[in-house]
């Protein structure tokens, strides 16, 4: 029974009680007339398509730098190396790698001048990474219609200049991990080709946390002041951990945008922190710790409630109300994350 109850406490009320609800919905989805295995599908395709951009997180929180709110400047690296591999015209697998490739300098960059404006800025990361996710998108907004992109797939014919809000990726990397290795039971498609492709990077980071410099990370988000006297460059390993997280989120909107369909610029990438940033919460990170298991578990729970609750409620209630569902459910579950300051137990 003690066993029980650690458990029980380790694993958190909030995370079982959203567990409990996510659990009720599928119970309730075959009365409801919703085909369970194609729910399921759904749920995990969502999942393969966001957990980089949620594992990103990770290495702003293990330094100390917090919420990664400036995620759409990783965003921005991805679109930018995205568009780059469409320009090229090289489709399947090909492009899919010239996308990583091309989003890669630009993440790094992008992250390194990100990384030493937050060490200058240290106890109000969050709020100002805000500020530079929403800036960077609006710069870039700028831009996409400013830059000499050519390809007639993505400018708009009428003018034959600046992108298009919507450019597809049917023809180029569309389901490109999708596609790779499913395993089908009736209804029911599983996508070992996107969980894969999570695995390895969610790897690398668990490996890297574990090596002399991941150590000296953590430390620096635990205790700066302990890690400044143990001789840890504190400004450096802050900057690395915001590289970092830049690049993961540059190569999650490319793994998103594989799954979606549709490349999305301009407006796109404004709000796409917020997901991320409440998945990992309610997985059971804290502002100052995270792991991998956070990721996995905030990522399912986040999607799978996202996805089954305006499908069960439409059914029951027999009205079309899915996005106005979709609103409420995501940015509620979006503000109980951020109420949160410590780990699952609350």
């Amino acid at each position: 029974m003690e066993k029980a109850v650690s458990i029980l406490k380790a694993f958190g009320l909030p995370r079982l009680i959203i567990t409990l609800f996510l659990v009720a919905l599928f119970v309730i989805a075959p009365f409801a007339g919703i085909n369970v295995a194609a729910s399921v599908t759904d749920v995990l395709g969502r999942f393969g398509q966001n957990a980089i951009m949620v594992l990103a997180m990770v290495p702003m929180i293990h330094s100390g730098c917090g919420l990664n709110f400036g995620l759409p400047l990783g965003i921005i690296s991805g679109l930018l190396g995205a568009t780059l591999a469409v320009e090229t015209g090289i489709a399947g697998p090909a492009s899919f790698l010239l996308a990583i490739l091309y989003s890669t300098p630009f993440a790094l960059i992008f992250g390194w001048g990100y990384g030493k404006l937050l060490n200058r800025v240290k106890g109000s990361e969050m709020m100002i990474a805000t500020y530079v996710g929403f800036s960077s998108v609006a710069f870039m907004s700028i831009m996409w219609l400013l830059l000499p992109y050519k390809s007639p797939t993505m400018v708009w014919g009428y003018t034959g200049q600046g992108l298009r809000t919507t450019i597809a990726t049917d023809g180029f990397y569309y389901h490109i991990l999708r596609d790779f290795l499913v395993l089908r039971i009736g209804d029911l498609a599983i996508s070992f080709g996107e969980i894969l492709f999570f695995a390895i990077f969610a790897f690398i980071i668990w490996a890297f946390l574990h090596t002399k410099t991941g150590t000296a990370m953590t430390a620096v988000g635990s205790n700066a002041v302990f890690a400044r006297a143990s001789g840890i460059d504190i400004d450096r390993q802050r900057t690395l951990s915001v590289v970092m997280s830049t690049w993961l989120g540059a190569l999650g909107i490319l793994c998103y945008q594989q799954g979606y369909g549709f490349i999305q610029l301009y407006q796109g990438p404004m709000y796409m922190a917020m997901p991320a940033v409440s998945a990992i919460l309610i997985g059971g990170a804290s502002v100052n710790k995270a792991n991998i298991t956070n990721v996995i578990i905030g990522t399912i729970l986040y999607q799978g409630i996202v996805s089954m609750t305006p499908s069960v409620m439409n059914s029951l209630i027999h009205t079309d109300m899915s996005e106005v569902l979709r609103i409420i459910v995501s940015n509620g579950m979006i503000l109980y994350a951020l109420t949160r300051k410590t780990g699952a137990s609350r």
